[in-house]
């Protein structure tokens, strides 16, 4: 008899038992389209300990790698004594609010004489309701949003970890899955989820899912043409430029944009409804950074502006004197849950806020859960405590030369040397890409004027404790501003208004794109954000 656990709860299981029937007993929600054949591919679930327990894999989970397994194939073999899973889909939190401008209303979707149009084409008889969806289609995270095409307004919002992740944790690992056997699986994941997310949406708001015409995904570059099925691989080497991207500099697309039959996709909205792409900017910087320049209209601005979406991909663009310059810093997962031994996103019983004092750490967690792990807000106060305390130095070697720190010793959650290593890195990558777009377009510090941090994970964030290690510029705090999801906010408007949507179409053209990694000292660059101390007030020549 075996012991299998997940999402807290646990059961006990004979030899033979799957784990989508142990999830049946525990209460997990596990999806699944095919009547757990192991054909639909859609039961993935991770095996977070005791996998040696569980029978080999079978032939439909030949594209798997890893710790995970299709929940329906995964048996509880003779051996097992422990096995701990849990489903490709838990719930992040929502941010909800947004501080961008409101925008006009004038969709490509409308109804005129007893028809709905689409860009001028009959596509359907008049409905009751006119509604179309906004999705950034994050590395980690997917947020969505229903939104009433005649009114603007908000109908619903959710959001899911990426199922893809099954992929790996950054972009580089699921370009390199695309181009193995596993081809094709992170698109088919892509689109199923959002078909779950759909019809669940439509049975809480009460509308049928043909009264959705149109779906706006936004997404880094990579994110995005996975979801539209195309190949990625380009994305991946030098110059790190899509399909679409070459198409488009080869003259032979107008644009960077995308759009496609929703039946050609698969998507379960109206069949002649449409899917739209936003337009990628250049490289890595994608549809979500074009979103977020149309969310918070600092291209409009005469302020020297920094925007810094902060996620597995940060991205920064700077708008300075009538330029705008771009540049993509791969981050990788550690701030998002990933590469740490107790990360995690920022779900319920994520420790997401946590200070020190002289009885020890005081910590508040997600929903007011028994602590699981440290999100990234979390993570980011830890390490400002920990420099201030002395306990650990600017390179991130502790005090006492210990390798693990205990941080809520209870509920067995530590710290070590090497997740402080693995977080560095990621520090250092959005440090560079501040520095170097900073430097490259003659601003220090002192001279942004509206610095707009975008992004759930940013919302949350400590910004005195941020700009302490040198994740955040030293921007005077009063001139920072958080903007929440500007990448769904600006899928939103270009959901709403043709006119926005052909303005960032074509404003992408003239944003001027910088390589990080061919900058001359780029290195020198890094190794020094890879410190948890403050970005310099003067930037080196």
């Amino acid at each position: 008899m075996a012991f299998v656990s997940s999402g807290g709860e646990r059961c006990e299981s004979e030899a033979g038992c799957t784990l989508f029937e142990c999830a049946d007993r525990l209460g997990v929600r596990v999806p699944t389209s095919c009547g757990r054949q192991g054909i639909c591919h859609e039961c993935i679930v991770e095996v977070t300990r005791g996998s040696d327990g569980l029978v080999p894999r079978t032939g439909p989970e030949a594209f798997l790698r890893g710790g995970y397994r299709l929940a329906c194939q995964a048996a509880i073999s003779d051996a097992a004594l422990d096995v701990e899973f849990a489903p490709l889909a838990r719930r992040p939190q929502i941010l909800t609010t947004s501080t961008s401008t409101e925008t006009e209303i004038d969709p490509i979707v409308t109804r005129q004489d007893g028809k709905i149009f689409y860009d001028g084409e009959a596509i359907d008889q008049d409905r009751a309701q006119l509604c179309g969806l906004a999705v950034d289609w994050g590395t980690t995270t997917v947020v969505l949003e229903l939104i009433d095409l005649e009114t603007g307004a908000c109908l619903w919002m959710s959001s899911l970890e990426n199922p893809q992740r099954f992929g790996g944790s950054d972009i580089m690992n699921r370009i390199s899955y695309d181009s193995g056997p596993g081809r094709g699986e992170l698109h088919k994941t892509a689109i199923s989820s959002l078909n779950r997310e759909i019809q669940e949406i439509c049975r809480s708001v009460g509308i049928d899912r043909r009264q959705i015409y149109e779906t706006v995904v936004v997404g880094n570059t990579t994110m995005r043409d996975l979801f539209f099925g195309f190949d990625v691989q380009s994305i991946g080497q030098r110059p790190y430029k899509s399909q679409v991207e070459h198409e488009y500099r080869a003259n032979r697309r107008s644009g960077t944009s995308l759009t496609e039959l929703a039946h050609r996709l698969g998507l379960l909205t109206h069949p002649k409804g449409r899917v739209y792409g936003g337009p990628l900017i250049a490289s890595h910087v994608g549809a979500d950074t074009a979103a977020g320049l149309l969310a918070t209209g600092m291209h409009e601005s005469r302020e020297t502006c920094m925007l810094v979406d902060i996620g597995t991909n940060t991205e920064v663009v700077i708008a300075h004197e009538g330029r705008l310059v771009a540049a993509s810093c791969p981050a990788g997962p550690a701030f998002e849950g990933g590469l740490v031994t107790h990360g995690m996103t920022g779900c319920d019983g994520a420790i997401e806020e946590i200070n020190g004092n002289s009885h020890g750490w005081i910590y508040r967690t997600i929903g007011d859960l028994p602590p699981q792990g440290i999100c990234g807000s979390g993570l980011i106060d830890l390490l400002a405590e920990l420099r201030r305390s002395g306990i650990m130095a600017p390179k991130g070697i502790f005090a006492n030369k210990a390798s693990v720190l205990p941080i809520v010793p209870e509920h067995g959650i530590t710290f070590s040397r090497e997740d402080a290593s693995n977080l560095a890195q990621a520090k250092a990558a959005n440090y560079c890409g501040q520095y170097i777009v900073m430097r490259h377009c003659g601003v220090r510090p002192e001279d942004i004027e509206r610095l707009y941090l975008a992004g759930g994970f940013a919302n949350y964030i400590s910004v005195r404790n941020a700009i302490d290690i040198g994740f955040l510029a030293p921007v005077p705090e009063a001139r920072i501003v958080k903007v929440g999801n500007a990448a769904l906010a600006g899928a939103s408007r270009m959901l709403l208004s043709r006119r926005k949507r052909r303005m960032i179409e074509e404003l992408v053209q003239r944003v001027e794109h910088v390589e990080l990694e061919t900058t001359p000292d780029f290195f020198e660059v890094f190794v020094e954000g890879c410190q948890f101390k403050p970005m310099p007030a003067e930037l080196r020549a």
